[in-house]
């Protein structure tokens, strides 16, 4: 019996081939594939994760330009585009890139103008160069910073270079109204905008991309069709999908990460395949799922405690309170650019964490660096050369550790040799008179003797010592004063009780001065001010961060 019609008596009445049965409702498909293909010159961009989804779509598109290629119709660009955030699951990551390298072998052979391209993000936005080079803390979800710079800038850079040399581009995604209430909705918004001047040919107007339509060919699928049309048709680039099958099958329930070209797209945090780095949830339950189905995949271990490490996420409320302490031990109290930021809430009032400090960015490099060693130690052969921090990342948090933040004890290449036993293969720095190893260790140790428990004092005289010695050399100094002056200004405190006590003084003193010169607030905006005032002065000799336990985002009532 024929495959289509054995599944097509399996199809419930839910399912988008009811009507009209799986083989005419593909073949459906891609005639419309195929007549939109030729109505313009257009080139197509096709989102392609390695998941189900995007896999149904480009495999539909790929039959539907075969079928072109026979009456010599088929000359039009497709592009398929695979962002490799560099955190993936690496058994996933793996999948796609060897999916990738079929589908260059098969458009050859079949002389198909489909032009796959792995994505990666730039070095300065990669996710290690931003937690461990510039302290960013793990992303939360009011500090989404990952999604931009590891997945939205790659594809959107992409698509928008194609936009400038073509002048339009038709984006072709696997999303699915029946993936949720708000994709649904979302979907349905967008093509029914009055920007989307070509709805009557299936596409819809995109929210964040100039001169970009979105082709969704599978919206109207349940989940099940999905599976079943895999199963059903042949993969064309040779690639069996019910391998992929197996590997859904090895991991827990949820969508696949799609393809994220803007910040409307939830975060893959809740996929199946995801970033093994990813702290948008409370666990990693498709790495950890993977893990426990499969013994072979143990060698991930050293991933999962990598991201456990920075999470700071947990259902038991008692647990999640426990590692925000932890969290904002590991955090200097002044934000990046060093101004003291106060939160105000029904806990209490308190400044905001910034960065992560040097000993815990220090310490996490070095667990970085082991996890590698363990990975290429324990796993496959596929995973022998495996650098979760390749050479082009080190040399980039040694530059921004070096020259952005000063610390000039130039770590990295010592962290380095000691956890891999290998000489560091990046550039050699010549030895300074002052600013080596030796010099800085008895600095320190001095400021130490006078007091200096939490360092502070070490740092501000060592940022002060290679300002000058970065202007050393130049004829005109006209930024010399400027840049002291900053340094000075952000490390004016001795402590954190100082720092805090300083910065909560002057936001009631701020609050009061609003309070008492303007005669026209409502009551109620009087009362709240009243409040806060009463919450910093409660708060004020209060050691440590010890107001601020619950993270910002969650506090409903805060001012």
């Amino acid at each position: 019996m024929d495959p289509m019609m054995a599944s097509e008596q399996t199809i419930k009445a839910y399912s988008a081939f009811s009507d009209k049965g799986l083989k005419n409702t593909i073949e459906g498909a891609k005639a419309h594939v195929k007549q939109l293909y030729l109505s313009d010159q257009i080139p197509w961009v096709i989102g392609y994760s390695g998941g189900k989804d995007s896999t149904a779509i480009l495999q539909l598109i790929w039959c539907a330009l075969l079928e072109l290629k026979i009456d010599d119709k088929c000359h039009k660009d497709v592009h398929v585009i695979s962002t490799d955030t560099l955190v993936e699951n690496p058994f996933v990551a793996m999948w796609v890139e060897k999916s990738l390298e079929r589908m260059k072998e098969a458009t050859e052979q079949q002389g198909l103008p489909i032009i796959p391209h792995r994505l990666t993000p730039a070095v300065k936005d990669r996710f290690w160069v931003n937690l461990i080079g510039k302290g960013y803390p793990a992303p939360r979800y009011k500090f989404r910073w990952c999604t931009d710079r590891l997945k939205i800038s790659p594809s959107n850079t992409f698509i928008n270079s194609l936009v400038d040399q073509r002048g339009e581009a038709i984006l072709v995604l696997g999303t699915r109204k029946a993936e949720s209430t708000a994709r649904s909705a979302s979907m349905e918004y967008y093509e029914n905008i009055e920007t989307n001047t070509r709805k009557a040919d299936g596409l819809t107007a995109n929210g964040s991309l100039d001169r970009v339509w979105v082709y969704t060919p599978i919206a109207n699928w349940t989940n099940d069709d999905v599976w079943v049309y895999l199963n059903s048709v042949q993969n064309p680039w040779n690639f069996t999908n019910q391998d992929l099958m197996g590997m859904y099958q090895g991991a827990t329930e949820g969508g696949e990460c799609p393809l994220v070209v803007d910040k409307s797209t939830q975060s893959c945090g809740d996929s199946r395949f995801g970033c093994y780095v990813c702290t948008m949830v409370s666990e990693d339950k498709s790495m950890s799922a993977m893990i426990a189905n499969d013994e072979e995949k143990e060698w991930m271990l050293p991933l999962l405690a990598l991201r456990n490490e920075i999470d700071v996420n947990d259902a038991n409320r008692d647990k999640k309170l426990d590692k925000l302490r932890r969290d904002k031990s590991r955090r200097d109290f002044r934000r990046m650019n060093g101004a003291l930021t106060v939160h105000i809430s029904k806990h209490g009032a308190d400044i905001v964490p910034g960065p992560y400090v040097q000993q815990f960015r220090e310490e996490l490099l070095k667990k970085v660096l082991a996890a590698q060693q363990a990975v290429q130690r324990l796993g496959p052969d596929q995973v022998k050369n495996l650098e979760l921090l390749p050479l082009e990342e080190l040399e980039e948090i040694r530059r921004i550790w070096l020259e952005e933040k000063l610390e000039v004890e130039d770590s990295l290449p010592g962290i380095y040799e000691h956890v891999l036993g290998k000489a560091y293969p990046g550039k050699k720095r010549a030895h300074h008179p002052i600013l080596n190893e030796q010099v800085l260790n008895k600095l320190k140790l001095h400021c130490s003797e006078h007091g200096d428990s939490d360092g502070l004092m070490y740092q501000q005289i060592r940022s002060v010592m290679a300002i000058a010695n970065n202007h050393k050399n130049q004829l005109r100094r006209a930024n010399l004063a400027n840049e002291l002056n900053e340094s000075l200004e952000k490390g004016a405190f001795y402590s954190l009780e100082e720092a805090k006590k300083f910065a909560l003084e002057r936001k009631r003193h701020e609050l009061q001065i609003q309070l008492d010169n303007s005669p026209s607030l409502a009551p109620q905006d009087k009362d709240n001010l009243g409040e806060q005032i009463a919450i910093i002065t409660r708060s004020i000799n209060e050691h440590g961060y010890s107001s601020l336990l619950i993270e910002t985002e969650e506090v409903s009532d805060d001012f």
